[in-house]
C-alpha cells in the first residue's frame, strides 16, 4: 500500500499530538511534532534574549538553530533536540508556553520551520501536527483531521499532561494560557489556525482516546486505498 501524508491540525490540548503519535506507531510512519519545533525556537529565543521587535536579531538566531527529532519505534513517542540537546521536558514548561504563540506569528520564524518541515515530509510515510499543515504546509495532503474540543475539557486534560511532568498549574492559569492561544493562533496574519476546506472534523469532547485514534485510522486506510487505486488506473 502506498504510503500518504496524515495531517492534524487543530486548537491546543485537543489530543492531536497523543493522536498523532499513536497513529505513527500503529501505521510504522515517521511522526513529526511541528508545536515541539515552535516550542523549541522559542525556548532558543527565551535562554538567548532574542528581542522579538528585532527582525534582524531574530533572522541571526534562526540560522543557530537545528531541531532534529528521535523517535523511539515502539511507544511513538519523540524527543526533540535543540542543536544536539534534549530539549523534550523544558520546551512544555508554562515560560514556554505562553510565548510560543507569539513567536510562531513571525513570518520569518514560520518560513524557517516550514521549509524544515516540508523535507521531512517530500518521502511520505509521516504524521505531522500543527496548526497550518493542511492549510499551509501540506496542502496536498491525502488526509487532513481538524480536531476541537470544549474548552473546559481541554483545560483539564492540559492541566493532568503538566501534573504527569511534575509541573503544578492551577486549573486558571491553564484557561487562560489556551484562550491566548487560541486568539493568536486564529487571528494571526502569518498561516492562522482554520480548518482546510477538504479536512474531517473530528471533536474530541466526549470520546475517548482509543475512539478517536480508531477513527482516524479508518479514514487513513480508505485514504491509502482510494490513493492506491488511483496510481493502479493512472489518475
Amino acid at each position: 500500500m502506498r504510503k500518504i501524508v496524515i495531517a492534524l491540525d487543530g486548537y491546543s490540548a485537543c489530543g492531536k499530538s497523543s493522536t498523532a503519535k499513536e497513529l505513527a506507531r500503529r501505521l510504522e510512519y515517521g511522526y513529526i511534532d511541528t508545536g515541539a519545533m515552535y516550542r523549541a525556537v522559542t525556548h532558543y529565543f527565551q535562554e538567548h534574549n532574542v528581542s522579538l521587535s528585532n527582525p534582524k536579531e531574530v533572522e541571526k538566531a534562526l540560522l543557530n538553530i537545528e531541531i532534529t527529532f528521535i523517535c523511539h519505534p515502539q511507544t511513538g513517542d519523540n524527543e526533540t533536540f535543540l542543536n544536539g540537546l534534549r530539549v523534550e521536558d523544558v520546551i512544555r514548561s508554562p515560560k514556554v508556553s505562553g510565548q510560543v504563540s507569539e513567536v510562531s506569528t513571525l513570518k520569518v520564524v514560520r518560513e524557517a520551520m516550514v521549509a524544515q518541515q516540508r523535507k521531512m515530509g517530500k518521502k511520505k510515510g509521516i504524521v505531522m501536527d500543527g496548526r497550518d499543515i493542511g492549510t499551509v504546509v501540506f496542502p496536498d495532503a491525502e488526509l487532513k483531521v481538524f480536531m476541537t474540543a470544549d474548552m473546559e475539557v481541554r483545560v483539564g486534560r492540559r492541566q493532568k499532561e503538566l501534573l504527569e511532568k511534575g509541573q503544578m498549574v492551577s486549573l486558571e492559569e491553564v484557561r487562560e494560557n489556551l484562550e491566548k492561544r487560541d486568539l493568536i493562533d486564529t487571528t494571526r496574519e502569518e498561516s492562522p489556525l482554520r480548518k482546510a476546506d477538504d479536512a474531517f472534523v473530528i471533536d474530541t469532547t466526549n470520546i475517548i482516546f482509543d475512539q478517536q485514534v480508531e477513527q482516524i485510522l479508518n479514514l487513513a486506510n480508505d485514504k491509502m486505498i482510494e490513493h492506491h487505486h488511483g496510481e493502479d488506473i493512472g489518475l
